[in-house]
C-alpha cells in the first residue's frame, strides 16, 4: 500500500502550495471584509474571478477530474494532498474550480452524460462559465434512505415530469448557477436501485423556483448559498435524463465516492489551518503570568490535536488508494469510515482552538467559527453518520453471518 504521489502531482501540489502562498491566503481577509460589507453578497467579486484567470493560466484548474484533455489526470490519491491544501482556505476552491458541488455534477456529466449533455453543461462548467447546484435532499422526508423519496420524474411520452420539493441545495445562490441535476422518483414498482432518475435541469425552466436561501447555524454562506427549490410540473424533453430511466441510485453511488474524499482531505485541511491558529494563539498570549500553551493541559490537547489529524489523514490516504485500486463498489467500508472520522476530528481541533482563542473564537475576527460550522454541517452532508456506521457495521458482520448460516 504506497500513499505516495506521482512526480506529476507532487509537482502540481508544490505549484499550488506556492500559488496559495502568493495569491489566495493574502487576498481571503480582504475578501471576507469585502464580503461583509455587500447589501446583496449573492455575487462574485473581481478579486476571485481574476484568481480564477491566474490559477487557469498557471494549469491549476480541474485538477479533481481524472481525465488528461480536460483537467490533469490525476488519481484519487494524487489529488487527496491538493484537496486538503485547498481546505486552508474558504475561497481557494472556487479560484481552481475544484468547489463543490460542481466537481461532483462535472464527475457525473464525464463519467454518465450523452455527448449533447456534456457539450451543453460539462463544458461551460469545466470552464467555469457557469455553476451548478445538485438537489437530492427533501424537507418533508427522512432524506438519509432515498426510497423515502417524494420528488417525481416521471415519464410521458417523450418527456419526463418533475415535481417535488427539495433542500439543502447547496450553489444553487450563486450568481453563476445555470443547471441543477434533480433526483427523483420515476418507477415505484422497480427494483429499490432503479427506481430513480437524474434530471438535467436550466434553472430558468418554468415551474422551477428558488423558495428561499437557508441559514446554517446562522450564516448564508454567500455567495454559494444553501436553497430550499421547488419543481412543479417542469417538463423537460427526455434527453434530459443522464444516463436514462432508472439510473440515479447508480450515479449517486459513483459520485459520492470520489466527492467524500475531497470532502474529508478539504476538512483535513481546515483542521490544520485551525491547530495553527490555536498554536499562534498559545504561544503569543499570556494568562496568570504564564503562556496559554502551559497552561490547564493546553500543550496536551495542542497534541492530541495532532495526532488525531495524522490519522484522519491517513484513514483518507487509505480510502483514496482503495478507490483507485478496486473500484467505488469494493472500497463501500473505507469510503464510510472516513465520513464518519474526519469531521468529528475536525469539530474537535476546531473547538479546542475556538476555546484558546476565548471570546474571539467566537467572533468573526477569526474563520474558526465558520470553520466549525462547516465541519459540523458534513457530519450530515452526503449521509449523516448513523447511516455509514450501519453500512460499516453490515459489511464487517457480512461474512461472520454467511459463515454462521452455513
Amino acid at each position: 500500500m504506497d500513499f505516495s504521489q506521482s512526480p506529476k502531482a507532487k509537482g502540481l501540489s508544490e505549484q499550488l502550495a506556492a500559488f496559495m502562498q502568493e495569491h489566495v491566503i493574502p487576498y481571503e481577509a480582504q475578501w471576507h471584509e469585502e464580503m461583509s460589507q455587500l447589501d446583496n453578497p449573492w455575487q462574485v467579486l473581481p478579486g476571485i474571478r481574476a484568481l480564477k484567470e491566474k490559477a487557469r493560466d498557471a494549469g491549476l484548474w480541474n485538477l479533481f477530474l481524472p481525465d488528461e484533455q480536460l483537467g490533469q489526470g490525476l488519481s484519487n490519491l494524487d489529488y487527496a494532498p491538493m484537496a486538503e491544501c485547498m481546505g486552508r482556505s474558504f475561497i481557494a476552491p472556487e479560484i481552481f474550480n475544484c468547489n463543490a458541488p460542481d466537481t461532483g455534477n462535472m464527475e457525473v456529466l464525464y463519467h454518465y452524460g450523452s455527448a449533447a449533455q456534456k457539450d451543453r453543461w460539462l463544458r461551460p462548467l469545466l470552464a467555469a462559465e457557469i455553476r451548478s447546484a445538485f438537489c437530492m435532499t427533501e424537507p418533508d422526508v427522512a432524506s438519509s434512505d432515498a426510497t423515502n423519496m417524494q420528488a417525481t420524474a416521471i415519464v410521458e411520452g417523450d418527456e419526463v415530469v418533475l415535481n417535488g420539493r427539495k433542500w439543502w441545495s447547496t450553489g444553487v445562490g450563486h450568481p453563476d448557477c445555470q443547471v441543477v441535476i434533480f433526483m427523483g422518483l420515476t418507477d415505484p414498482e422497480a427494483d429499490r436501485h432503479r427506481r430513480h432518475s437524474m434530471v438535467l435541469v436550466p434553472l430558468d425552466t418554468p415551474g422551477v423556483k428558488v423558495e428561499r436561501m437557508l441559514k446554517t447555524m446562522g450564516q448564508l454562506d454567500a455567495p454559494y448559498g444553501h436553497g430550499e427549490v421547488s419543481f412543479t410540473q417542469v417538463r423537460l424533453p427526455l434527453d434530459a435524463i443522464i444516463a436514462g430511466p432508472g439510473r440515479g441510485f447508480e450515479i449517486a453511488q459513483g459520485r459520492l465516492g470520489p466527492g467524500r474524499i475531497h470532502h474529508c482531505m478539504r476538512l483535513i485541511g481546515l483542521a490544520e489551518h485551525a491547530l495553527s491558529l490555536a498554536c499562534q494563539r498559545a504561544v503569543s498570549r499570556q494568562a496568570f503570568s504564564k503562556r496559554l500553551s502551559d497552561l490547564g493541559g493546553n500543550g496536551e490537547r495542542i497534541a492530541q490535536a495532532r495526532i488525531a489529524i495524522e490519522q484522519a489523514r491517513l484513514l483518507v490516504l487509505k480510502a483514496a488508494w482503495a478507490l483507485d485500486q478496486h473500484g467505488v463498489r469494493q472500497s463501500m467500508s473505507e469510503i464510510a469510515q472516513i465520513k464518519v472520522a474526519v469531521p468529528s476530528m475536525a469539530l474537535n481541533v476546531i473547538d479546542m482552538a475556538m476555546q484558546l482563542h476565548g471570546g474571539a473564537g467566537l467572533s468573526d475576527d477569526f474563520p474558526l467559527a465558520m470553520a466549525w460550522t462547516g465541519a459540523r454541517a458534513l457530519r450530515l452532508a452526503d449521509g449523516p453518520d448513523e447511516v455509514h456506521r450501519a453500512l460499516i457495521a453490515r459489511l464487517e458482520l457480512k461474512p461472520y453471518l454467511q459463515a454462521n448460516e452455513t
